[in-house]
C-alpha cells in the first residue's frame, strides 16, 4: 500500500501541469484506473475532457490510441482486421487501436450501437476475438470514453448495459475565472501536453492496482455499501437501481481512495466520496420523475443522506 499513495501524487501533479484546478477529477479518473476499470466523461465541447485523457496517457509510459467515433465506423476499425498477404498466401491479424494499453473513445456516442458493441469484451474481458482467434490485451488496459451530453442529433445513446461497464461517470465543468485565467497563460506559448513526461511506468500501474486488493475494508462498511445499493432498487423516484456490478465497483473505488489517501483501511467518508461518480449512470429515473426535473445524482445524493453511517474505532476496525 505504501507504493500507491506516492504513485498517485506523482500522476496528480503531472496531470496538473495541463489540466488545472480538477484535481477532484484527477483523482476519480485514477480511483478508477487504479481499480482497473473504464472511465466515462460526459460533458459539453471544450473542457479537456479529451486533453485529461492523452494527460493520464502521457503520466504513465503507456501505449495510447486515440479513436474518433463517427456513424461509419465499423467494429473492425476498433478491433482490427484479417488482411491476405499475397506473398506468404496467408490471412495476417492487423490489430487495431484497441490493442493500446490506454483507448479514447472520443464522442463515443457518435458511433453506432454494432460498434459501441464492439468494446464490451475488450472492456469487460481484457481479450478481443476476430475471426475465432482471441488475443489478449496488454495490462494494464484501460478505456476512456467521451461524449458530449448536449448536442443529441445524430448520436446514438449507449445501452444501459454498456453503461453499466464503464467504472465510473465524470464531468469537468467549466473552470473559475481564475483557473481560466493561468489556463490562456499555459497556452501562450504551446501546449503543455507537448511537453509532458511519463513519470511512472506501466509496472508501478499494475503494482497499484494489485495493492489496492489488500486495504481493509470492515464488515461494517462493507454493508454500508451494501445498503446504500440497495437503497437505489426501492427508492420511489428509481426505475431501474443499481446490481451487484455497482456494489463491487464501490467496493474496490473505496479501497482505491482510501490508498491514495494514505490509508490502509476504508472509511465510509471514501464510500460517500465515490458514491456519485460510481452510482449516477447506473440507475434509471422514472419518466414521471425526469419530468419533476429528478436528476441521477440528486437522488444519489439523498440516498446517502438517508442512510445510516456506521461508526468504526480509530484504528479502522
Amino acid at each position: 500500500m505504501s507504493q500507491v499513495t506516492p504513485t498517485a501524487k506523482k500522476i496528480i501533479g503531472n496531470i496538473e501541469k495541463v489540466i488545472i484546478g480538477k484535481r477532484q477529477e484527477i483523482v476519480l479518473a485514477l480511483v478508477a484506473y487504479f481499480c482497473e476499470g473504464h472511465i466515462l466523461l460526459e460533458d459539453v465541447p471544450g473542457v479537456a475532457k479529451t486533453m485529461l485523457a492523452r494527460a493520464l496517457a502521457a503520466s504513465v509510459g503507456c501505449s495510447f490510441k486515440r479513436v474518433q467515433c463517427t456513424p461509419d465506423l465499423l467494429p473492425n476499425d476498433i478491433t482490427g482486421a484479417s488482411i491476405f498477404n499475397p506473398k506468404s498466401t496467408e490471412f495476417e491479424f492487423r490489430p487495431g487501436p484497441i490493442f493500446a494499453q490506454i483507448v479514447l473513445a472520443d464522442e463515443i456516442n457518435r458511433t453506432t450501437p454494432r460498434t459501441q458493441a464492439a468494446l464490451l469484451e475488450a472492456m469487460a474481458e481484457r481479450h478481443v476475438t476476430v475471426d475465432g482467434q482471441t488475443y489478449l490485451l496488454d495490462a494494464p488496459f484501460l478505456v476512456i470514453a467521451t461524449q458530449n451530453p448536449v448536442d443529441h442529433e445524430g448520436t446514438f445513446p449507449l445501452p444501459e448495459a454498456q453503461l453499466d461497464r464503464f467504472m465510473v461517470r465524470l464531468s469537468l465543468g467549466y473552470p473559475a475565472a481564475e483557473e481560466e485565467g493561468k489556463m490562456l497563460d499555459l497556452l501562450r506559448k504551446g501546449h503543455p501536453i507537448d511537453t509532458l513526461d511519463a513519470v511512472v511506468t506501466a509496472d508501478e500501474v499494475i503494482a497499484c492496482q494489485q495493492a489496492i486488493r489488500d486495504i481493509y475494508v470492515d464488515p461494517k462498511v462493507r454493508d454500508y455499501i451494501v445498503s446504500i445499493v440497495r437503497n437505489t432498487r426501492d427508492h420511489d423516484d428509481i426505475a431501474l437501481g443499481g446490481s451487484p456490478r455497482a456494489s463491487m465497483a464501490l467496493f474496490r473505488c473505496a479501497q482505491a481512495v482510501a490508498a491514495i489517501r494514505g490509508n490502509d483501511f476504508v472509511l465510509p467518508d471514501d464510500v460517500k466520496r465515490m458514491a456519485p461518480a460510481v452510482l449516477s449512470h447506473r440507475i434509471i429515473i422514472r419518466p414521471e420523475s425526469r419530468l419533476r426535473k429528478v436528476t441521477p445524482a440528486a437522488v444519489v445524493t439523498e440516498i446517502l443522506t438517508e442512510t445510516p453511517v456506521p461508526t468504526l474505532s480509530k484504528s479502522g476496525a
